[in-house]
């Protein structure tokens, strides 16, 4: 009886104690490891997307030359088509002057034809009637001067009938000359326009051509697209995850600091406070003495650069957001706060890794980017950088060295 009573007792006192205290399956470290993993994850997911984006960008530029090619064939075919046009307003002018010239050779040819047999009849009346009308016509010459008067007559209308007759025999002549010049003439713009439709045709096919090509393009990029979607919404859902996990690991850390301080005043908090809706901390994350990138080493313009970018910490991080104030990704950060310096460069990561000039990282001066595997950040001096580092901490400082430098590019 008595051993019974004390194991119910016993039973009592380790419910007593196990109900009094709250089981942790998770302790601080073990978040952190998840979030460490996680982290590995969304890097990798990030460099994937990185390289589909470079990818695309590559795609998109050979179309944007292929659709410049198709532009410049199709200006080609519009002045070949004009060059057409021109030649047939030409043949058809030609064609009416040759019709023309037809009708010149014609009445050349009869009027040469009318007074070769009108001079032929004379001729032959004459000879049939044994006309000796012009000798007979001296012979009346009633002196010497009156001879020559007659006989210079004779001698105007044999002239006459012989210039008539050349003259009409040189119009048909330069008639026929006319006219087949004309037609030559005519076959030259015949054979120029064949070889323009032939070009056009050329034209045409090549332009089909590019046009397939320009399509298959479009269909790669929609592939690349789509991929790049998927990984990009991996990558918002772990940064989610990561979100929460840091939200668990700091209620793990603040309760691991109670149990180690029991009856202390609570516990303190490691990095600062999320202010409501946005991230918006303090700390010295958050704030960063100017003095530092004065003070440094480097090019006023590289100077400016980083003392511009320190403007915008405490603002929030977006996935594919190019907003310093509404929200940016990392690449987003570095190309917008360039783009205020008149800079261009790429918008992925991976593209950033090539602008500038490299220089080590013992070299690097403010404005300097630094480059980490799917990430990128802008030097502001004294190890130090200001970068959109995630969903959780937004746009802050860190140790340039937290992680492991890929290149440090130097733009200005």
């Amino acid at each position: 009886m008595r051993k019974r009573i004390f194991q119910m007792i016993t039973t009592i006192l380790l419910l007593v104690t196990i109900c009094g205290q709250t089981i942790y399956a998770t302790t601080s470290s073990e978040i952190q490891s998840e979030i460490d993993e996680k982290e590995e994850e969304m890097e990798q997911n990030q460099q994937e997307l990185d390289e589909i984006e470079e990818n695309i960008d590559a795609l998109e530029d050979e179309q944007a030359e292929i659709e410049d090619e198709i532009e410049v064939l199709t200006t080609a075919i519009v002045e070949v088509m004009a060059s057409i046009e021109l030649l047939e307003g030409d043949i058809e002018v030609l064609e009416g002057d040759i019709e023309q010239a037809e009708l010149d050779l014609a009445d050349a040819i009869a009027k040469e034809e009318q007074q070769y047999a009108d001079t032929m009849v004379r001729i032959q009346v004459m000879y049939e009637k044994n006309d000796n009308s012009y000798i007979s016509m001296l012979m009346e010459s009633k002196s010497l001067s009156d001879l020559f008067t007659r006989v210079e007559y004779i001698q105007q209308v044999y002239d006459y009938d012989n210039q008539m007759l050349e003259e009409y025999q040189q119009t048909k002549l330069e008639v026929a000359q006319l006219k087949e010049e004309l037609e030559i003439e005519e076959a030259e713009l015949e054979a120029a326009k064949e070889e323009c439709e032939l070009e056009k045709a050329e034209l045409e096919a090549m332009v089909a051509e590019l046009q397939v090509v320009s399509e298959e393009y479009e269909a790669q990029i929609a592939d690349a697209q789509a991929q790049a979607d998927t990984y990009a919404a991996q990558i918002r859902e772990q940064n989610e995850a990561i979100r929460q996990l840091e939200q668990d690991r700091q209620e793990a850390l603040e309760r691991e600091e109670a149990e180690a301080n029991p009856g202390g005043t609570g516990g303190t908090t490691t990095g600062g406070t999320n202010s409501s809706g946005g991230n918006k901390y303090t700390g010295s994350a958050y704030t960063i003495d100017t003095s530092i990138i004065n003070n440094a080493s480097g090019s006023d313009a590289g100077k400016q650069v980083a003392l511009y970018a320190v403007q915008f910490l405490g603002n929030p991080y977006v996935m594919g957001g190019t907003s310093l104030t509404n929200g940016t990704d990392c690449s987003g950060f570095t190309q917008s706060v360039y783009k205020q310096f008149g800079v261009s460069i790429p918008r992925t990561s991976y593209s950033q890794r090539t602008v500038g000039t490299e220089v080590s990282y013992a070299e690097a001066q403010p404005g300097d980017i630094i480059c980490y595997a799917g990430h990128v950040a802008i030097y502001v001096g004294g190890g130090l950088i200001v970068h959109a580092s995630s969903a959780k901490t937004g746009i802050k400082i860190s140790n340039a060295t937290y992680r492991t430098i890929i290149t440090v590019r130097r733009v200005l």
